[in-house]
């Protein structure tokens, strides 16, 4: 596998070295890992020891993948802007669960390295970086069973009730936290994770922005974890619940309290957001190829479907929908991760166009393979299952473009684009 790595910076030649090696990865070992993943019935038998999902960790660990977002300085890959999103766009072409699982995986190291404690990096961050066999894996524990998408609106007025607040507490006890609650079912690599990013509530009179996140071993007292959920799609990436019963962390492993809560969880959105639209333009272009490549091939009334002109009139429609996905997306991207005044907005309005022209291209595929679409030996229907969990997941479409509207409205940004500027 070590003939995939490289190490990467921003010029066209690097670039298209990065989109060669990582587009081979996915191909050769993303893809027919998801889908033999995929077919199986019990979501327990996807984590196991002898599962091919740890030999997707290993490889990807191996090339790097892990710490792409990390700096070169700590030997990460370094990839920002344009390379961060060939790397999601590839990786989620060959296979958006296992892609989404990787990315997360990195999670809780990469706030550890940002929040610059020394304790942290020596005893978790590093050890992570130098992590070539997937053995230390993260999660993003923020989702709990009372709330979803509502934790993902900050700066709103609902964002500040002191009425509604998190379910999972710290209690500050000298120079200890102590951790009680419940994280939901969709705690992605929640029952795989060894370490979470965990956001939880430390002064419940101030609603949801009364939060902070906090970097936390599973393997303490007091920790477990419920089983893996079963799931329509993207049945590769694990995920399930996760309970806290009087966890004890130091105080310097908390990341970010309520100070500075809503601002983190704002450049964390952004990212997640941005991540997700990168991801989900590689999931729609994926689907557009399947259609394409299957066009040429199938024959219907005496010719290939291709030269029917409704299907080539489908076959564009989805084309110029992946082409738009890839340019907000990437202008998000880019924008937010090398400005120092991330967009929330662009980030929500890239993910939530990305996600749902995505389904749609999905659908528009499986039609074009008409009834062979719907049989699990194309893969095209799982594309469509896939793509339908991205409307969800991150956040709801629903919820998430009241978020953007408030953010909109309240800052008085229309007609002014930051990302296109």
């Amino acid at each position: 596998m070590d003939t995939y790595r490289e190490l990467y910076v921003e010029s066209p030649r690097e670039i298209e070295s990065l989109k060669q090696n990582v587009h081979r990865f996915a191909k050769e070992v993303l893809r027919p890992t998801s889908a033999e993943l995929d077919r199986l019935a019990d979501p327990r038998d996807v984590i196991s020891l002898d599962s091919p999902l740890r030999r997707v960790f290993k490889s990807a660990y191996g090339l790097g993948y892990h710490v792409a977002n990390m700096p070169t300085e700590i030997g990460g890959l370094g990839l920002r802007g344009l390379g961060a999103h060939v790397l999601l766009e590839e990786l989620s072409w060959g296979a958006v669960d296992l892609a989404l699982s990787i990315l997360v995986a990195s999670f809780p190291f990469s706030a550890a390295a940002a929040s610059g404690n020394v304790e942290l990096y020596q005893k978790f961050v590093k050890p992570f970086i130098d992590d070539r066999e997937g053995s230390m894996i993260g999660c993003w524990a923020i989702t709990e069973p009372q709330h979803g998408s509502d934790e993902l609106v900050p700066g709103t007025p609902q964002f500040h009730n002191s009425r509604v607040s998190g379910q999972v507490i710290a209690r500050a006890d000298g120079d200890s936290y102590v951790i009680s609650g419940q994280k939901a079912a969709w705690v992605s690599n929640g029952t795989l994770a060894t370490h979470a990013a965990l956001y939880l509530t430390t002064e419940p009179r101030s609603g949801m922005a009364g939060g902070g996140i906090a970097f936390v071993p599973l393997n303490l007292p007091g920790v477990s974890k419920g089983k893996p959920l079963n799931k329509l799609g993207q049945r590769a990436l694990n995920q399930g619940e996760i309970f806290f019963d009087n966890v004890r962390i130091p105080r310097t492993w908390m990341l970010t309290g309520p100070d500075n809560y809503e601002r983190e969880l704002n450049r964390t959105l952004t990212f997640a957001n941005s991540s997700m639209a990168a991801a989900f333009t590689g999931v729609a272009r994926a689907a557009y190829e399947e259609a394409l490549e299957y066009s040429k091939q199938r024959v219907q009334g005496g010719k290939t479907i291709c030269e029917h002109q409704l299907v080539q009139k489908h076959l564009f429609e989805m084309f110029t929908k992946v082409e738009a996905c890839r340019a907000l997306s990437r202008a998000a991207v880019i924008y937010n991760q090398t400005s120092a005044t991330p967009s929330l907005e662009h980030a929500i309005a890239a993910k939530t166009f990305c996600t749902q022209t995505c389904f749609e291209v999905a659908s528009d595929a499986l039609q074009i393979f008409g009834g062979n679409g719907l049989s699990k030996e194309y893969g095209v229907e799982k594309l469509f299952r896939d793509a339908r969990a991205s409307l969800i997941e991150d956040g709801t479409t629903d919820v998430l473009s009241l978020a953007g509207a408030y953010r909109i409205l309240s800052q008085n940004a229309a007609g002014h684009s930051p990302v296109a500027d």
